[in-house]
Order: structure tokens, then C-alpha cells, then sequence
């Protein structure tokens, strides 16, 4: 791997957050600056992120571009980053998206625009630094700085029920992390560091904790990961918040922000506490299937188009963490792949419903039919995102779903038989709303002059349909980025 000395992660990571405090510095009232700079910033943060993957080594499965200071010496809190093929498509993700997230409310968002702007960047800063931190104070600390802006976000410019939304959300996620933090001073008592590298060969080479111990540092850890999932039955928040949240809060909480829950599983939970994670592993896989049914059949008597996409989050998700606890290299490949291809396809949907909300204010299925008429290219960009959900073969959705079905059957085939059940059922769900939104008579009268998709519009909806494209028909790249990292933490686990 050739030389590189900037600090690429933290450019990465803090440009945001730097982005933030300059538009504090801008005149509330001139709205276009304040659009065009967070703009230009997350476009800035996205070429670091491709300057990140350009210095990737393929080859190699330990960390990578790490950066490690001492910050709080007394205490023993380090500012450590590094990068590896767990998480690097995950802040490429969150790179990716947020640009066409700004470009998304040009038009949508007209109040509070300064505020809304930074608290935009501050949670994209959160999301980054979380993905990357290898500092376990370090972690929890991004790892709390996305709640108050998500929290802002939802509850300032949400729907009528924003307050209950965002104060609901807030409590769940607080209270799980509230848990884990407990739960890192206890580890930091017993090992003597918060440095995730150095505690993962602690606990490997030593028998710092009994299996008491164990499960309940798996447990306050897990429960913090499995409300962020969310996982059944934890999942009541997530409904609500993203019924409630504008268009950007709901693409970024469904593309990203939900993705920090599985891949906490993945990073700390089950590689720190394995003993626990192996012994409850058949508790946390039926969860698991079970959030995959119900999630789908919740999604399927749902009339407003939002909830019904919040729910099909529950089931896709509910895939990942079964891949999770059941490790091959088949199954955590398909986990990464299927974080990233829901972030798209979800987070289209979700942009496309805001579209459509702005033309006709409501989102009850029963107030649309034979839209396919009357907005073609809409129809065509929609069908995409909706043919990638349900994970149709050349489309991105496919291969992760493929790759943990094929894991699990090797393994448990009953799980995947009953997994595999998610899949029929969210193309009902899916091909259901499609045709009582898009087909059918056009019976109302409203629908009948509804506008096409504008230049803007398609301007950030193409790049998702290029993603989608590309990583259906060749997602070796993808793969090839994250298998060697993939096969040296299936083979910790196994040894």
C-alpha cells in the first residue's frame, strides 16, 4: 500500500461538522447561500470519501488509514479512527446520500432553513465519526451526537404528531444508549481500556469476564443496537418517526441512521461478548425472523405510503441481523451488501413519496390510482426503487438477500425457509402498493394534473438508479472490498 499521511478520516469525518459552524456564520435570511454551502460541503465530504477508497487496500483485512491520538490521557481515551471492510461502504453510504438529500430540500424546506441546514451536517459528522471511531468513548460520543439533531430534525419540521414522534424516538434511543454506557465503564473497569482493537486481543487472549459478565454486557450492549435496528420488538418508535419526519429526516434515517444498530452488532456486540452472543444466538435469530414477518405483514395492510416503507424497514433489517448472528463469510457479505442496497432503495422511496407529498399533501393509498398516466417518468423511477426493494435480479436488492439466504440454509435451514417468507411477502406488499398507487382508474380528480418529475428531481434521483444498476449487475467490486476483512472476523469468531 503506498504512503499516505493526511488524515483522510478525519476530513471525512469532521468537514461536516466544520461546514456546520461556518453556516452559523451566515445571515439566516439568505437562504440560497445557506443551500448552495451545505451543498458544496457534503459534496466536499463525499471526494474525501472517495479519496478514503481510493487508499484502500483491497488485499488487506485489518484496519486501515488509521489515525490515533491521546485525547484524555488520565482516563484513557484515545482519538482513534480507522477504517476496514465493515464499515467503509457504510460511510460511503452516508456520503453518498447526503449530497442528493440537500438537493432534495431546495424547494421542500422554507422555514428555519439555517437551522435545519446545520443540523443536517452535525448528524452527518455524528453518522461518519460513529462508522469510523475505534475508541469505545470515542464511539459512544458520535454515537450520541446523531440523537439531538435527529431528534431537532423531527421534531421541528415533522408532520402534527412531530413532538410525540421525535420525544418517542428520543426516549428509546436514549435509553438504550444510557445502557451501553454503563455497560463500556464496566468493561473499562475490568480490561483497563477503551481502545476497541487492544480489548478485542484482551478479551481474546484472556478470560477477563465469566460468562455472567458476558451476557449482561452483551445485553445492555445489544439492547442499545437492537432499538437503533430496530429490532422486534423494539420497534414502535420507528413508525411514527419516519411518518412524521420531512422527506431528508426519513431518507436519512432509514438510509443510514438505522444501519448504526446492525453494525454495532457487528463491531462490538457479537466480536467482544462472542461466548454470549453464541449461547443466545438461537433468542436473538427468532427475533430476527419474527421482525422479518411481521414487519412484512405489518407493511401490508398499511395505507399511508410512509408507514408501510417504515415497516418493510423492519423486515429487510430483520435479514441483516440474522445474518449476524449466524457468521460465514456468505451471510456477514450479504449483511453489508444488504445495509447498503436497503439504504438505496429505501431511501429512493422515501425521497419519492416526498415528491409526490408536495404535489398532493396526503399519503393514504387510497387517494391515488392511475397516477402511471398522468406521471410516466415518475412511474418508471419509482418501479426501479420498488424492483430493488423486493430484490429482483439485476437490481442491488438482490445479491444481499441471495447471499444471507444462502449462508443461513447452509447452516439453519429452517431459519431460511422462514426467512425466506420475507421475501414473498414484501413482493405482496410492494407489487400491492404499486398497483393501488400508480395503476388502476384515476378516480380522483386532483391526480389528474399532477406534475412530472422536475430537472432538480431527477438530478438526485438518477444516481440511485445508477447505484442500483451497477451493484445488481457487477457488485464483485463491493464484495471484493469487504471479503478479506470479512474472512478474518468469521475466522475470530470460529477460533
Amino acid at each position: 500500500m503506498p504512503s499516505f499521511n493526511l488524515p483522510v478520516l478525519t476530513l471525512v469525518t469532521l468537514t461536516p461538522a466544520i461546514g456546520a459552524l461556518l453556516l452559523s456564520l451566515v445571515d439566516r435570511n439568505n437562504k440560497a447561500l445557506l443551500r448552495q454551502g451545505s451543498l458544496m460541503i457534503s459534496c466536499l465530504t463525499l471526494l474525501f470519501s472517495l479519496l478514503m477508497v481510493a487508499n484502500f487496500d483491497n488485499s488487506v483485512g485489518t484496519m486501515q488509514l488509521e489515525e490515533s491520538h491521546s485525547w484524555i490521557e488520565s482516563l484513557g481515551i484515545n482519538y482513534h479512527l480507522g477504517v476496514d471492510g465493515i464499515s467503509i461502504l457504510l460511510v460511503l453510504l452516508t456520503c453518498f446520500s447526503m449530497p442528493l438529500v440537500f438537493l432534495s430540500t431546495w424547494k421542500a424546506i422554507d422555514d428555519r432553513v439555517k437551522e435545519f441546514h446545520i443540523a443536517l451536517l452535525l448528524l452527518q459528522t455524528g453518522m461518519i465519526g460513529a462508522f469510523v471511531s475505534l475508541d469505545l468513548i470515542l464511539f459512544y460520543l458520535f454515537y450520541e451526537a446523531m440523537l439531538i439533531p435527529m431528534y431537532l430534525i423531527i421534531g421541528i419540521w415533522g408532520g402534527r404528531e412531530r413532538v410525540y414522534a421525535a420525544l418517542k424516538f428520543f426516549i428509546y434511543t436514549m435509553v438504550g444508549s444510557l445502557m451501553m454506557f454503563l455497560a463500556i465503564l464496566y468493561l473499562y473497569q475490568h480490561a483497563g481500556t477503551f481502545d476497541l482493537p487492544l480489548l478485542l486481543e484482551r478479551l481474546r487472549t484472556t478470560h477477563l469476564l465469566d460468562a455472567n459478565q458476558q451476557f449482561w454486557l452483551f445485553s445492555a450492549f445489544t439492547l442499545s443496537f437492537a432499538i437503533k435496528v430496530p429490532l422486534f420488538p423494539f420497534h414502535t418508535w420507528l413508525p411514527d418517526a419516519h411518518v412524521q419526519a420531512p422527506t431528508a429526516g426519513s431518507v436519512v434515517l432509514a438510509g443510514v441512521l438505522l444501519k448504526m444498530g446492525t453494525y454495532g452488532l457487528l463491531r462490538f456486540s457479537i466480536p467482544l461478548f462472542h461466548d454470549a452472543a453464541f449461547n443466545l444466538q438461537p433468542l436473538m435469530c427468532w427475533l430476527a425472523v419474527i421482525g422479518i414477518i411481521f414487519g412484512a405483514c405489518m407493511a401490508l395492510v398499511q395505507n399511508d405510503i410512509k408507514k408501510l416503507i417504515a415497516y418493510s424497514s423492519v423486515s429487510h433489517l430483520g435479514f441483516v441481523v440474522l445474518a449476524c448472528f449466524i457468521p460465514n463469510v456468505e451471510t456477514i457479505t450479504g449483511a453489508i451488501l444488504q445495509m447498503v442496497n436497503h439504504g438505496l432503495s429505501t431511501g429512493m422511496l422515501f425521497l419519492m413519496i416526498g415528491i409526490i407529498y408536495e404535489r398532493r399533501h396526503t399519503r393514504e393509498l387510497a387517494d391515488y390510482g392511475g397516477l402511471a398516466k398522468v406521471i410516466p417518468l415518475f412511474t418508471i423511477f419509482f418501479l426501479i426503487a420498488v424492483l430493488s426493494s423486493i430484490g429482483l435480479p439485476g437490481l442491488n436488492g438482490f445479491i444481499g438477500e441471495f447471499l444471507i439466504l444462502y449462508g443461513v440454509f447452509k447452516v439453519f435451514p429452517l431459519w431460511g425457509v422462514l426467512a425466506s417468507t420475507g421475501v414473498v411477502l414484501g413482493a405482496l406488499y410492494m407489487l400491492n402498493m404499486v398497483k393501488k398507487f400508480l395503476f388502476g382508474p384515476l378516480v380522483h380528480a386532483e391526480n389528474r394534473n399532477v406534475a412530472d418529475l422536475s430537472p432538480r428531481e431527477i438530478l438526485y434521483l438518477l444516481p440511485f438508479v445508477v447505484m442500483m444498476v451497477w451493484i445488481g449487475l457487477y457488485p464483485a467490486p463491493l464484495i471484493n472490498m469487504v471479503k478479506p476483512t470479512l474472512s478474518l472476523y468469521v475466522e475470530m469468531l470460529k477460533s
